[in-house]
């Protein structure tokens, strides 16, 4: 129950801060500010659970440790309940403290959800939007793999994967907001309700399927061929 419970505590605080970071401070940190909450809470949460259930805070890595023989099927599962009602909490949390500045609504304001089309923050298409969540989910599954193989160095795993999600939401939040992580979108959609919940199928199954392509390559191209760090 201890993984569990650290998975929920884990993802609740990426979307609290993460998403926190865009609708309370937003105007004065910018999208630069807002990536590096999302990719320092990350860095922290890794050093903080990583040594009681890994840190997956992320139904897509989950999935994808799960594919690569990582995880077992019922750890899994109980994963990804603990992570979705995590990110529901965090953005529970987030909108009980937004809405208590004059004029906030939900309508207008939001809980930092993701969106395509007209409901993306610079208008991307669904297309586009579907290949950057699939594409960059991958890239961050890579990063993770690589991160925590047993041969890479000691000790740095939340660094490197912790600032490649900065990296990832550098590129990422003019086109959808960025998502790669299916409970950090589902949390804030739960209450903004609307076109945030209809179109959550996306930051779904994108992140997932980037996920799987992600944990195929690694463990048929890259598992168990890696060298020792060069001395």
């Amino acid at each position: 129950m201890n993984k569990y419970f650290s998975e929920l505590i884990g993802t609740a605080a990426l979307v609290l801060v993460g998403c926190g970071s865009a609708v309370i401070a937003g105007s004065h940190i910018s999208y630069t500010g807002i990536a590096f909450a999302f990719g320092l809470t990350v860095l922290a949460m890794v050093y903080a659970i990583g040594p009681i259930s890994g840190c997956h805070i992320n139904p897509a890595i989950t999935v994808a440790m799960w594919v690569a023989n990582k995880i077992k099927g019922k750890d899994a599962i109980f994963y990804i309940i603990a992570q979705c009602i995590g990110a529901i909490i965090g953005a529970g949390i987030l909108w009980v403290i937004a809405r208590g500045l004059p004029g906030y609504t939900l309508a207008v304001n939001g809980l930092g959800q993701n969106g395509y089309g007209a409901h993306s923050p610079a208008g991307y298409s669904l297309l586009s939007c579907f290949i950057f969540e699939i594409a960059f989910t991958a890239l961050f599954l890579f990063v993770i793999f690589g991160a925590t193989h047993k041969d890479a160095p000691k000790g740095f795993a939340g660094i490197a994967i912790g600032f490649t999600l900065v990296l990832i939401h550098l590129v990422g939040i003019p086109v959808d907001g960025t998502s790669v992580n299916p409970a950090r979108s589902l949390g804030p959609a739960v209450f903004v309700g609307g076109a945030a919940i209809s179109q959550v199928w996306l930051f779904i199954v994108a992140p997932i399927v980037g996920g799987v392509i992600a944990a195929i390559v690694w463990k048929y191209c890259f598992e168990g061929k890696m060298t020792e760090p060069a001395k």
